[in-house]
């Protein structure tokens, strides 16, 4: 066979051209290129005579056969230049669009590639094509990675045909880019996105999470989180809101999840405590669960005490001062608070303390605990007689008194008369110019059905049938058991060495005539003045001497509050201490010092000078008051009298500390001002 004469088909096809006759052209340029289908110059000729002749789609396969090859060789400028060729003869053209959309993107102009692709997507969505429209749109969102709306409206379009993974895709890697560059709103709802469409794939519902929480949407955290790390910390977040009821249930679901997790379940059962739920309490709060947490112990201790469950109460009272032997004062409070309510098992801590105090050698503090709980529960037999003994145990003699007159009352109240009528009695005998303790052995005795009661207080007053010795005067001075014999009356009473009168010891109290007949049943109506009259000299005496023990114990009492941080309480201790001569000087100076702790400078200043007019125990402890007086009012600007306090310890003790360096630098501003 004869090769193709190419040469001789184009010069044939030139003629019918030139006469006109497009068709002949046509069959010549169709030899040519089905003889040699590589010759894409041929190709493209033919489909120009194609495309005159109105045989456009002929044309448009021939053009797109030569510009698939061309892009398939890498020449996308000839490639594209074709397409465009394409559509121009037909604008339609579904894949002259599609490619040229596609070389416009692997050139980098992708402003180009979008307005092609989108040509295409609306056409499809025109037609009823919402499948392909959405293929387009994916096609759209992938081109620029860095497009985020483009590539949110892929992903979108993605999930509307089915196809999970690639709008799964989208939504992950646009969602991390958003947050990369801090636009958390943005991102949130594309994690949101992508976990609708897949909640079981837990990276998402992690990073979902996470958005959330640091979004501040704790609600929308709540719903997607898992397991008891995830809970805490919304429960964090809702406690940090202030949505504390919130914050119960999730703790609660925690519990649930990890019934194990004795730290949750602490802090839940603090939360129901602080809210009087004692039942939910009951459910979480044990010894396990208290550990070695002694507000945990107290509280459980609260909710025991508060079933009636005292012993249980009482131990884990116990527990928790074992722990932290600071906790006195808080179980001291608990005791008052459930006292409120229920004042016996309020007497299981405040008993508890006190013995407690007692295990230490203290005294005075078990003695205040038990007088804070008598103070609101005045007529507790078991406590005021505890209070009693312990200070009689103590020495504290004021207590003492205040407490039997109170459980005297209390007797009284539980319509006990004899023992009513013992320490009424025992107190008249003491402190016979009270008036409240002659009524209240008044009282007594009418509640013992006496017929003459005010006969019988006269009768003991006036020594003729005496009461029960108080004082610790020895009467045994001097006499043998071995070989008894009688006791000589005492008549008169010996002075101390101070030459004070020493407090008649019981008596039998010998009263003047007068002032028997005064203290008659026929003269009782005027008995508060003749009272005053035949114990004048006695009430005088031993007042003088119950001020200063009642002042000694005031200074105990407020070194005990000072321990027990009561700071409130123990300056009323200080300051009722300090009005006695013997105790101001270390009661006010206590008092300047807790000022000058508080920045009370002006009060400070005040007590330290009061202290400074009382003699001082030793001369260190007046060189040293005198010195932090000095110091506070230089640092208060009181540079004058700085100087006059620094001069006069200067005088008295010279070179101590830097006074002398002090009393120059004063003196130089006394000089310039």
């Amino acid at each position: 066979m004869p090769p193709f004469d190419r040469e001789g088909a184009l010069k044939s096809a030139e003629k019918a051209l030139r006469q006109g006759r497009i068709d002949a052209a046509i069959a010549e340029y169709i030899k040519i290129v089905e003889a040699q289908p590589r010759d894409w110059n041929s190709a493209n000729a033919l489909g120009d005579l194609y495309a005159r002749a109105g045989q456009v789609d002929k044309g448009v396969a021939q053009y797109t056969r030569i510009a698939d090859h061309l892009a398939a060789e890498g020449f996308y400028p000839k490639a594209a230049a074709l397409f465009k060729k394409i559509l121009k003869v037909k604008p339609d053209d579904e894949y002259a669009l599609l490619q040229s959309g596609e070389i416009a993107a692997s050139q980098g102009t992708l402003a180009d590639a979008k307005q092609y692709f989108e040509t295409i997507a609306e056409r499809r969505r025109s037609r009823g094509d919402l499948k392909g429209a959405a293929e387009i749109s994916i096609r759209v969102g992938t081109l620029d990675p860095e497009d985020f709306e483009a590539r949110l409206r892929a992903a979108t379009a993605a999930a509307e045909m089915g196809d999970v993974a690639t709008a799964l895709r989208e939504y992950r890697d646009v969602a991390a880019r958003l947050e990369k560059q801090e636009r958390q709103g943005e991102a949130l709802a594309a994690w949101q996105n992508a976990f609708d469409l897949d909640a079981t794939d837990d990276g998402i519902r992690a990073r979902l999470f996470g958005a959330y929480i640091e979004s501040g949407g704790i609600d929308q955290a709540r719903r997607v989180a898992r397991g008891a790390d995830e809970l805490q910390r919304v429960a964090q977040a809702l406690d940090t809101a202030g949505r504390s009821d919130d914050r119960l249930l999730v703790l609660a679901d925690i519990v649930a999840i990890d019934p194990a997790n004795v730290e949750v379940k602490a802090v839940l059962a603090l939360a129901y405590v602080a809210k009087g739920d004692w039942d939910r309490a009951r459910t979480t709060l044990s010894a396990e669960t208290a550990g070695r947490d002694p507000g945990l112990w107290l509280a459980l201790a609260e909710m025991e005490l508060r079933a009636g469950r005292f012993d249980e109460g009482r131990a884990a009272v116990v527990e928790a001062m074992a722990i932290d032997r600071t906790q006195s004062q808080a179980v001291v409070v608990l005791g008052c608070r459930l006292a409120e309510a229920s004042p016996d098992a309020g007497y299981q801590c405040i008993e508890a303390a006190a013995e407690a105090s007692l295990a230490e050698g203290d005294h005075a503090a078990a003695a205040v605990a038990l007088s804070e709980f008598t103070t609101r529960v005045r007529h507790h037999l078991v406590a005021l007689m505890r209070l009693v003994e312990i200070c009689v145990d103590g020495g504290l003699e004021a207590t003492m008194y205040e407490a039997q007159a109170q459980l005297a009352d209390a007797y009284v109240e539980a319509g006990r008369g004899l023992e009513a009528r013992i320490i009424s009695e025992d107190l008249v005998a003491r402190e016979p110019w009270k008036r409240a303790n002659l009524d209240r052995f008044r009282r007594a005795l009418v509640m013992l059905g006496e017929s003459d009661p005010d006969g019988i207080i006269a009768d003991r007053l006036s020594g003729e049938s005496p009461f029960m010795a108080t004082d610790k005067l020895d009467l045994n001075e001097g006499v043998s058991f071995d070989d008894p014999a009688p006791i000589a009356a005492v008549d008169e009473e010996p002075a101390s060495q101070e030459g004070a009168p020493i407090a008649r010891a019981v008596v039998p109290v010998a009263a003047s005539p007068a002032a028997v007949e005064a203290l008659s049943p026929a003269s009782l109506g005027s008995e508060a003045r003749t009272l005053d009259q035949v114990f004048r000299g006695l009430r005088d005496d031993v007042s003088r001497q119950s001020a200063e023990e009642g002042a000694a114990e005031q200074l105990r009492l407020a070194l005990t509050y000072r321990d027990m941080g009561m700071m409130d309480d123990c300056i009323k201790a200080l300051e009722s201490a300090a009005r006695s001569p013997r105790q101001r000087f270390e009661a006010a100076s206590l008092l300047g010092h807790i000022y000058l702790e508080r920045e009370e400078t002006a009060r400070a200043i005040d007590w330290l000078e009061r202290a400074g007019e009382a003699p001082a125990p030793n001369p260190e402890a007046g060189r040293t008051l005198l010195y932090d007086l000095g110091h506070t009012l230089e640092g208060a600007g009181e540079s004058t009298r700085a100087l006059a306090v620094f001069m006069e310890l200067e005088a008295e003790a010279g070179g101590y500390r830097d006074v002398s360096d002090r009393i120059e630098r004063l003196s130089k501003v006394q000089a310039r001002g």
